[in-house]
């Protein structure tokens, strides 16, 4: 997209999910964003995502990269390293409501981890993105890009052209943390909530049409507001503040 320009002030890697990361001058951008970012995340025994909301200790784990390895710090700990290109045992672990291929990173990272944030049967995994990004028909196609917006999370899917044209959806959803605070959350939570995104990368457009039929449902006022946040902070995540 030759028309689209942007300035960088600062580059950070943070190769664990939630846990430190690091300033880098340049980066590799693949199909997925940058190389290495959050490629490794902390599941539980069942192999759901942890982050610092369930474990705050994750903040103080930090990271850097050395040679082929990442290596993380934590107090008390002697340095864990982990190869950039090898993993073990393929498995399955949970993000927010999607199943996503990953790889186990074996039984030294998991006891490391489950040491150090006081919770046994911890494992890490390194994510899978075979397949979730893909180039076809001058469009760049994704599924289950998810962002938190603070009280909802968004997870988009679909298209991108090379004129910059947006044939994509968005699915939000209460985080599970507020859920059961007001009666309309809890509500609101049951409702499918699955935006079609149109317009362009500079003025994407969402259907408010859909958004109003949804809300139809709900009697309490202030789930629009809460709707209407959301959706703004993860549009301008996606493609920056409207021109």
């Amino acid at each position: 997209m030759s028309d689209l320009h942007c300035t960088l002030s600062a580059l950070h890697l943070h190769p664990v999910k939630s846990c430190g990361g690091f300033e880098v001058r340049e980066s590799l951008l693949v199909e997925t964003g940058l190389d290495l970012d959050r490629a490794w995340m902390v599941v539980d025994d069942r192999g759901e995502m942890l982050t610092q909301r369930e474990l705050p200790r994750m903040a103080l784990v930090q990271t850097s990269l050395r040679h082929d390895d990442v290596v993380l710090r934590a107090p008390g700990m002697l340095p864990l390293h982990l190869a950039i290109n090898a993993v073990e045992e393929p498995t399955r672990v949970q993000v927010w409501d999607d199943i996503v291929k990953a790889y186990d990173m074996g039984g030294l990272a998991a006891q490391w981890f489950s040491d150090f944030l006081g919770q046994p049967k911890l494992r890490q995994v390194r994510f899978d993105l075979e397949g979730r990004v893909r180039l076809a028909e001058r469009r760049l196609w994704h599924e289950g890009l998810v962002m938190d917006t603070g009280r909802l999370v968004m997870k988009t899917g679909g298209s991108v052209g090379a004129d910059g044209s947006l044939a994509m959806t968005a699915e939000l959803a209460f985080r599970g943390d507020i859920v059961g605070q007001t009666p309309v959350i809890a509500q609101l939570l049951r409702t499918p909530l699955v935006i079609p995104l149109r317009g362009t990368v500079h003025r994407p457009q969402f259907d408010a049409g859909q958004i109003d039929t949804i809300l139809g449902r709900i009697v309490e006022n202030t789930a629009e507001a809460v709707i209407n946040d959301g959706l703004s902070r993860g549009l301008e995540a996606l493609f920056g503040k409207p021109q």
